[in-house]
């Protein structure tokens, strides 16, 4: 019957659970309030922009966030699950418990101005390439105004705002699922930017990374080779044998690596190589055995070439399991709250940076439309820590046009939308769709009860969680 419910929702046949035609006084307060805060928080985005802290050094981004946050009356713990950067504000009392996760970390080597052409304001710094600054802003404006409507309705309940650093291959949330953060949460609410507006209930992929090291001898290449021993040859190997294993894995899989240290000089024999590997796949325990398979490689590869080799595992992430029972609602949310309106100097520049890049079927006019629900178990493209979380708390998520339509992340045109009003207008639309989410939570109790009953039925009986990571410690120090 659900099956049937979503596609009459994505045909437009009929619309969501909980959808409002009529917004309650108290809640048009709420959305209100978040346009009258807009200026402050742009200020708070374009700081965190111009930050652009990457992941686990994002010590000014995260003491920012978490001063706005005390300063509107929350509680706020730092320094949770051994990470700096990480807290948890917390206001109400009680149950539901919802919970918001709010990113801020940057990309290496993104510097761009917020202009629409390629300007690097400075030479191998950071940049906010995926628009965490948005995402963390935002959530924390929905905290804020979903604790305002608590005080003004006299609601009882929890709101929660999860400061998680690192989501950029540092799986900051992993640590803190691990810790326990999340277990007594009812129900977990987070957005990305994005070009278009969607709210559709979407798995990831699941990733494992980590860093392989061999260690050789080092020796004259040309006087002296028989002497050597190269770790060069064992990343080699490795990585040819790896490359074998491709023919033999699933169709969805994806491996991927870089060799960030091959050698100093062709006349040296290399004592020392590292690389570092990515292993997905739609489903986490496949990633758990061809991860395996490629440890097993890099084995074969030390014993062939006479080398030494250790790895290192960096992070590691279940895929999304989404649930259709929040997602419905946020959707409906999504379609009240709308998309972004460009005003003409946001045109113009809209127009002038969509000529950088092929947007496809994006037009201008897309910024502004909600696209169809739909739902989608298995996941493609990327992967995000989110992943973990919601095997623990049922979650949803939603995007909004915080870059002009057809762009995609990582690249030097979102961070310039991203440092512009367009990215702060994408910015309120989450906050909004997220605010009003929370309230329909707080007011139908029996929400958290369905979503909570449809997380069991997917994450099966005998599920128990076990982390991708091991018992491994933050690696505070992977971006450095």
């Amino acid at each position: 019957m659900k099956k049937i419910v979503t596609l009459l929702i994505s045909l437009g046949l009929i619309s969501v659970g909980f959808a409002q035609s009529e917004l309650s006084k108290e809640e048009k307060a709420v959305l209100a309030g978040l346009d009258k805060k807009f200026e402050q928080y742009a200020v708070v985005a374009h700081q965190i922009w111009n930050y652009a802290e990457l992941g686990y050094q994002e010590e000014r981004s995260s003491q920012l966030l978490q001063k706005t946050l005390s300063d509107a009356g929350f509680s706020v713990e730092a320094g949770v699950a051994g990470i700096p950067t990480a807290f948890v504000a917390s206001y109400g009392s009680g149950e539901p418990v919802i919970g918001l996760l709010a990113e801020f970390d940057a990309l290496p080597g993104m510097s761009q101005a917020a202009v629409p052409e390629r300007k690097i304001m400075e030479e191998g710094k950071s940049g906010h390439a995926c628009g965490h600054h948005l995402f963390g802003t935002g959530s924390v404006a929905a905290a804020i105004a979903v604790k305002s409507w608590l005080d003004e309705s006299g609601t009882s309940g929890t709101v929660r705002l999860y400061g998680t650093p690192a989501e950029e291959g540092g799986a900051g949330k992993v640590y803190m699922v691990r810790e326990g953060l999340f277990d007594d949460v009812d129900a977990v609410l987070h957005w990305h930017p994005g070009s278009r507006n969607s709210a559709s209930a979407r798995s990831s992929l699941a990733n494992k990374s980590a860093k392989f090291r061999f260690y050789g001898n080092s020796a004259h290449a040309a006087a002296a080779p028989e002497k050597g021993r190269s770790g060069l040859d064992g990343i080699e190997a490795m990585n040819m044998m790896v490359n074998m294993m491709r023919e033999h894995v699933s169709a969805e899989s994806r491996i991927h690596y870089v060799i960030t240290k091959g050698g100093d000089a062709p006349n040296i024999v290399p004592g020392f190589a590292e690389s570092f590997y990515y292993v997905r796949h739609p489903e986490m325990q496949e990633v758990r055995d061809m991860f395996e398979r490629v440890v097993k490689a890099a084995e074969g590869a030390a014993l062939g070439t006479g080398t030494r080799m250790e790895y290192e595992v960096i992070h590691g992430i279940y895929n999304v399991l989404p649930n259709e029972t929040l997602s419905e609602i946020m959707y409906s949310n999504l379609q009240t709250v709308g998309g972004v309106s460009y005003d003409e100097d946001e045109k113009a520049f809209a127009e002038q940076i969509q000529q950088t890049y092929d947007p496809g079927d994006a037009t201008l006019a897309s910024a502004n439309q909600v696209q169809p629900y739909t739902v989608s178990n298995r996941g493609t493209g990327g992967s995000t820590d989110v992943g973990d979380v919601s095997w623990m708390a049922p979650t949803a998520g939603m995007s909004a046009a915080t870059w002009v339509p057809g762009t995609y992340a990582h690249s030097w045109q979102a961070v310039a939308a991203g440092g512009t009003s367009i990215g702060h207008k994408g910015m309120i639309v989450a906050a909004k769709t997220l605010a009003l989410t929370a309230i329909d939570i707080f007011q139908k109790p029996e929400v958290t009860e369905e979503a909570r009953e449809e997380l069991m039925l997917k994450r099966g009986e005998d599920f128990a969680y076990n982390s991708l990571l091991g018992d491994r410690e933050p690696p505070l120090d992977y971006r450095k």
